[in-house]
């Protein structure tokens, strides 16, 4: 079981979650700039502010690059509906077109393309409001992943020799999948964003956790006999977040 707790260092929030996974404490600051602390199942919650304190310095200076790097990206596209979606992982280039009609709700629509490039994607109904189209869009990709991304779980799961029990599709805010201790696998949709070997290598460090529930060495030495690049990978998917649109991350 893995619980959640709200804390604070001096002015930066932040939260503690324990994980049966975690055999040290660990300090992470996600691309969104949250602040997480990850103990082990049993750890005194009560050296936890001075660890905080102790790491202080890097937690300020990670937040600033982080900060810096999202203000380097135009804000304008999480305040208009989105002409686009560039799902990377498929790879499909969609078109969307919105089309006001009187109803009080939204509905999507694939018409039959006519460019080779780009498929379409309509929109239809109360597109004046920004958060039904956002809600619309998400579960159409929630539907992509279930299509797309299960499949693709699966087909790596047979070529790695590495089984799983079940699969869902989330839409995890700081995750990008999970995996149970009884093996059941959750992939956040918006993996769909992500450059095919990126998705790959999630999907791989996934199904290494249905044999080492942890990050020890164990672990990534079975993740790299499986992907011998996971190093690489692993470095540029910390950074990954810059391909998923600011509309699906802060709404529209």
């Amino acid at each position: 079981m893995i619980k959640a707790k709200t804390g604070t260092a001096k002015a930066k929030p932040y939260r503690i979650r324990e994980s049966a996974r975690a055999k040290h404490v660990s300090i992470r600051v996600s691309h969104l700039g949250e602040v997480e602390v990850v103990i082990p199942a049993g750890f005194d919650r009560r050296q936890i502010p001075e660890i905080i304190k102790n790491r202080q310095d890097w937690i300020a200076k990670t937040t600033q690059r982080i900060v810096a790097e999202r203000q380097a990206i135009p804000t304008s596209a999480s305040q208009q509906l989105p002409e686009q979606l560039n799902l990377q992982a498929l790879p499909e280039q969609w078109q969307l077109r919105y089309e006001p009609t009187p109803e009080l709700y939204v509905t999507a629509n694939q018409p039959a393309s006519k460019s080779a490039q780009a498929e379409q994607l309509v929109l239809r109904g109360a597109v004046n409001q920004p958060l039904l189209c956002q809600r619309m869009l998400e579960q159409w990709l929630k539907r992509k992943a279930e299509i797309h991304l299960i499949p693709w779980l699966r087909q790596t799961s047979q070529e790695i020799t590495l089984p799983f029990s079940q699969v869902a599709i989330r839409g995890q805010k700081t995750l990008w999948a999970s995996c149970s201790s009884r093996s059941n696998i959750s992939l956040n949709y918006k993996l769909l964003f992500l450059p095919p070997p990126l998705v790959r290598y999630v999907l791989i460090h996934e199904l290494c956790h249905t044999v080492h529930l942890n990050h020890s060495q164990r672990f990534w030495g079975l993740v790299a006999q499986k992907e011998p690049d996971y190093r690489q990978l692993d470095a540029e998917l910390n950074k990954a977040w810059i391909y998923i649109p600011a509309w699906v991350e802060h709404g529209l």
